[in-house]
């Protein structure tokens, strides 16, 4: 017993390293009081993502941009730009025998802060749907 509190205190650092991915922020009341659901969702713009595909998805943006990454002190404007989810578009479509292949392109409009065209950027990953595991990568 003795020895349990220094080693308590050498392990309570790692427990740092477990962060869990943020929760989403819910808007308050006051802000939402108005906000009605319609009885259906409007056709125009309306799209099915299947559950597969989601989480095929999902699994590429988690590698390509993970939660807890921090951006270098000094980020340029563009780094700040191409360090947000929102920066992208995403093309998935399903291969042969569990297997969805999953584009992340950069939305050439979400970043327009007047420099040439990106090109660099965005990458191609090949998943394994039944283990849910990343084949291949090409960036």
């Amino acid at each position: 017993m003795k020895h349990a509190l220094p080693a308590f205190l050498l392990l309570l650092p790692a427990c740092a390293l477990f962060q869990r991915p943020p929760r989403p922020v819910h808007a308050p009341a006051a802000e939402t009081a108005g906000v009605e659901f319609p009885l259906a969702l409007p056709l125009d713009g309306r799209q099915v993502v299947g559950g597969t595909m989601l989480k095929a998805i999902q699994l590429a943006m988690d590698d390509y941009l993970p939660w807890d990454r921090k951006l270098p002190s000094g980020a340029t404007p563009l780094q700040e730009c191409l360090s947000r989810r929102e920066s992208y578009d995403v093309a998935a479509a399903p291969g042969s025998e569990a297997i969805m292949y999953v584009s992340i392109i950069p939305n050439a409009e979400a970043c327009d802060i007047g420099g040439p065209p990106i090109l660099d950027v965005g990458a191609n990953y090949v998943i394994d749907t039944r283990g849910w595991r990343i084949l291949r990568v090409q960036q």
